[in-house]
């Protein structure tokens, strides 16, 4: 039986050769640790066909590890030691021929350097292991003597040799009372145990659990809100941008790195939370509002961008068309970075033309961000808008609280001027600033001042902040608001809310109730309803045809120019056909 000890100390030809001698297929692939398994392994399911296949490779190791010992020796030493060494070896011999003459084994020449003896520990593990005593003697010739050091002192080896005399002598007396047949097998299947437990630990030392890393895997995007602290949090637009359980947190560093404000659309990696950790942390920054992180660090800040009239108009009569962004495109027309106000009366139609306008721009325009903000709105038509319009539906319905009204607005207008920072077009479509007013109202600490209807003096200023924020940036970028405001509804606050804002537009398109009460839809009192500049945005034929128009259509009340319009234009197809009829 081959013990991996002795295995390892061979070299690899030898070990091929036993491989061969044992028929392990393709073992001349193997390198030698991975040969050394599969002598083992083939050992280990066949112990009973090896024993004569061992005798004939142990004399290559014992003359191959004969030459590598030192010679440096003594002579004297060397003598004394050999004539023990040969008196042992006779005594075993001769002990081996009285019990087993049948098994004679040729005497070896014992003109080389001499073995040294096994020490006591071997002995007594032998002795605990009951092996047949001609297998020790074949184990002891196969220990190697390389790796012993060589003994000076002849009386510790002479005390040695007789403890092992007296060990074996003592082994060979239990052995021979025991019986032999049923000791042979159980020490085999002992020994083949022992052996497939010290290889199955020594493979499972071999490979380590694997360390499984969940770093830099998922990528996230959110909406940055930082804290009075410092730090951030990266909002999900799932919920409408308020705290959640999939908020990111942001350290101050890296805040800070970056350049990072509140609104700031970031995309990043992140990594799990560790213990004692409640938020996932960003690891790393890949994009910030749809540009490289280094492009967006040197950016100019809203404030300081230059405003301009709008110059560039929204096509809202060409593709996804409908008679009401038809007519609004002609008496109306709204610009890249127009602070445009539908003023309607309840139950006028507002939220249909919202959405007639959200699709027309989306459709037409698909370079813009959109963005629908819903503010103290019923559930059932924020609904209808998430399922109807191509864009971001961010909503705060009106079982809410005046707060939440106000954190959403705050964090859509911040989101706005960051894309707006970056070079984008953004479009916020505003339902509506009356109640926005009245959210920051109720919000609104009091000063001590107190307008007609109940309006704080200080309430309106962020209302007509988020309002003003729309602008037609020079050199790119523009962010287009277009915001409902309720009129007549009864409540004197609402007309303060309203009479604040009424000079504050560069466009406004009037509903009339009357319009509506005769079914008649888009309710747009087209007299009333102009936009400010409106011939940077229409060409010269266009404008010249609008004026004549307008003149025919101003000795008609209301009700008579809306029904009017509606003939005229349900029979062409688009607005171009429908001036040149208008000519004749």
């Amino acid at each position: 039986m081959f013990e991996i000890i002795d295995l390892k100390s061979m070299r690899l030809s030898e070990l091929q050769e036993i491989a061969q001698k044992m028929k392990i297929s393709k073992f001349r692939s193997f390198n030698k640790l991975d040969l050394i398994y599969q002598i083992l392994d083939h050992q280990a399911a066949n112990p009973d066909t090896l024993k004569t296949e061992k005798k004939a490779v142990t004399p290559t190791t014992s003359e191959e590890n004969s030459e590598v010992q030192p010679t440096g020796k003594a002579p004297k030493k060397r003598e004394n030691f050999e004539k023990k060494t040969e008196e042992n070896k006779t005594l075993t011999k001769t002990d081996e021929h009285s019990e087993k003459p049948k098994r004679g084994r040729k005497p070896k020449k014992i003109t080389e350097i001499p073995l040294p003896t096994p020490t006591v520990v071997n002995s007594e593990k032998e002795t605990t292991k009951n092996v047949n005593p001609s297998e020790n003697t074949e184990k002891k010739e196969n220990k190697e003597p390389e790796n012993k050091p060589f003994n000076d002192n002849p009386q510790k080896e002479n005390k040695e040799n007789k403890d092992n005399k007296t060990n074996k002598k003592f082994q060979k007396k239990n052995f021979q009372g025991k019986n032999n047949g049923k000791n042979n097998s159980n020490n085999n299947t002992s020994n083949t145990q022992n052996q497939t437990e010290n290889f199955d630990k020594e493979k499972k030392n071999r490979y380590r659990s694997p360390d499984f890393e969940f770093d830099s895997i998922v990528e996230c995007e959110g909406v940055l809100d930082i804290m009075q602290d410092g730090y951030g949090f990266l909002r999900s637009s799932d919920y409408n941008y308020l705290s959640s359980p999939d908020d990111i947190y942001v350290s101050q560093s890296q805040i800070r790195l970056f350049g990072l404000h509140t609104g700031d659309t970031v995309l990043g990696t992140v990594r799990p939370p560790k213990e004692g950790e409640k938020y996932f942390p960003l690891i790393k920054v890949i994009k910030i509002n749809g540009h490289d992180p280094q492009i967006v660090r040197d950016r100019v800040s809203f404030e300081h961008l230059t405003p301009l009239f709008p110059n560039e108009k929204f096509k809202l009569a060409e593709q996804n068309s409908t008679i009401s962004t038809r007519i609004i495109d002609l008496f109306s027309p709204i610009g890249k970075g127009q602070r445009g106000m539908i003023v309607a009366q309840p139950k006028t139609g507002k939220t249909m033309l919202l959405k007639d306008i959200a699709n027309a721009i989306s459709r037409n325009h698909p370079e813009v961000y959109l963005m629908v903000l819903l503010i103290d709105e019923r559930p059932e038509e924020v609904t209808d808008m998430q399922r109807s319009v191509r864009g971001e539906i961010i909503a705060s319905t009106f079982d809410k609280e005046a707060s939440e009204h106000v954190r959403i607005a705050n964090i859509v207008l911040e989101k706005a001027k960051r894309l707006v920072e970056c070079g984008h077009d953004v479009v916020i479509l505003l339902d509506s600033i009356t109640r926005l007013a009245r959210a920051y109202n109720t919000v609104q600490p009091a000063s001590g001042k107190v307008l007609t209807g109940g309006v704080d003096a200080n309430a309106l200023h962020k209302p007509k902040r988020f309002f003003g924020a729309a602008r037609n940036i020079e050199n790119g970028g523009s962010l287009t608001i277009i915001a409902t405001a309720l009129t007549e509804t009864g409540s004197k606050m609402d007309e303060v809310i309203f009479e604040e804002f009424k000079g504050t537009g560069n466009m406004e398109l009037q509903l009339d109730r009357r319009i509506a009460n005769r079914r008649i839809f888009p309710a747009i009192d087209l007299i009333s309803s102009s936009t400010r500049r409106d011939d940077l945005l229409l060409d010269e034929k266009t404008l010249q045809r609008m004026w004549i128009m307008r003149k025919y259509l101003a000795d008609m009340n209301p009700v008579e120019a809306m029904e009017f319009m509606e003939n005229r234009i349900k029979q062409t197809k688009n607005n171009e056909e429908f001036l040149i009829t208008m000519n004749q």
